[in-house]
């Protein structure tokens, strides 16, 4: 009886792999050892990437806080700054949402952190 050597299971485990690696550009897809380099590294930038995600998208707010800040003359960090003094403990997440959505609401955020920061520095 001849010797098999995994048979289906290899078979198998080739359609797996290259299922994974569809879409994968030049050889990438078609060859089972690029196809399985290309999914460790894909997998690492996907893992590397979850993280930086978070890190990226805080940036955005924080520019988008900043630009609105401006319009209204006042730097972000005496915003950030007064808002922590005021109590107010809004995210950044939310502060963009409302600098975008409701710019009235922003306005009065606004006056409320430079009061509280210039009461601050008063004082000191």
């Amino acid at each position: 009886m001849p010797r098999v050597r995994k048979g289906a299971a290899r078979t198998q485990a080739r359609k797996r792999l290259l299922k994974q690696a569809r879409g994968y550009f030049g050889s990438n897809h078609k060859s089972p050892y690029r196809a399985r380099d290309a999914i460790i590294r894909a997998g690492r930038y996907a893992y590397r990437d979850r993280r930086r995600r978070k890190r990226d998208l805080r940036g955005l707010w924080i520019t988008r806080i900043t630009a609105a800040c401006r319009m209204r003359d006042t730097r972000y960090s005496v915003f950030i700054h007064g808002l922590k003094l005021s109590g107010n403990l809004l995210n950044r997440k939310m502060l963009s949402q409302i600098a975008i959505e409701d710019p009235k609401l922003f306005d009065t955020l606004v006056e409320t952190a430079v009061k509280a920061s210039e009461k601050a520095t008063a004082k000191a």
